[in-house]
C-alpha cells in the first residue's frame, strides 16, 4: 500500500516531505511489529537491546554509560531498563569496589538463555522487510545511513 493510501493524503509539499513522513510512518509500523514480537518473551525491544549490548561485552561487564551510548532508542532511560531486567533476573548489577559511582552490568545465565530462545525466532521479525530483495535492503541501508550523514 502507498503512503497516500495509508494516511489518506493525496499530495505532499515536496518529495522530501513525503519521504520524511514515509520514514516516520514506516518506523511506527515496524516498531509495532517488533513490540508484538517481544510480547511472548515478556520483555520490551529496549530491554532486548540492552541485553544484547551487555552480552556483547562478555567476558567484561558494561557500564550504564556504555549501554546508553549503544542503545538504538536514545530516548530510553538505560538505568530504569537495567533495573527492570535485574528484577527479572536477566542482568546483575555490581557496584565497583574502586569507585562507588560506577556500576558494572553483566548478563545472567537466565538472560543468556532468553536471548538464545529469541535468536531462534528472530527471522520472524525480519519477515516484515523480506519483501525487499537483498540488493534493495542494501540500498535502503545506504540511503538511511546517508540521511544520518
Amino acid at each position: 500500500m502507498s503512503l497516500e493510501q495509508d494516511i489518506q493524503q493525496k499530495t505532499f509539499r515536496s518529495d522530501y516531505q513525503k519521504a520524511l513522513l514515509n520514514i516516520l510512518f514506516t518506523s511506527n509500523y515496524l516498531i509495532t511489529i517488533v513490540n508484538d514480537f517481544f510480547k511472548p518473551y515478556h520483555i520490551t525491544r529496549q530491554q532486548y537491546n540492552v541485553m544484547r549490548i551487555v552480552k556483547g561485552q562478555l567476558p567484561k561487564a558494561a557500564s550504564i554509560q556504555l549501554i546508553r551510548d549503544r542503545m538504538l532508542d536514545k530516548m530510553s532511560d538505560a538505568s530504569r531498563i537495567v533495573e527492570r531486567l535485574r528484577l527479572k533476573n536477566m542482568v546483575k548489577r555490581e557496584i565497583s569496589p574502586d569507585d562507588k559511582r560506577i556500576v558494572h552490568i553483566s548478563i545472567t545465565e537466565e538472560g543468556l538463555k532468553l536471548l538464545e530462545s529469541i535468536e531462534i525466532h528472530v527471522e520472524e521479525m525480519e519477515k516484515s522487510i523480506k519483501n525487499l530483495s537483498l540488493e534493495e535492503a542494501a540500498q535502503l541501508n545506504d540511503l538511511l545511513d546517508k540521511i544520518r550523514g
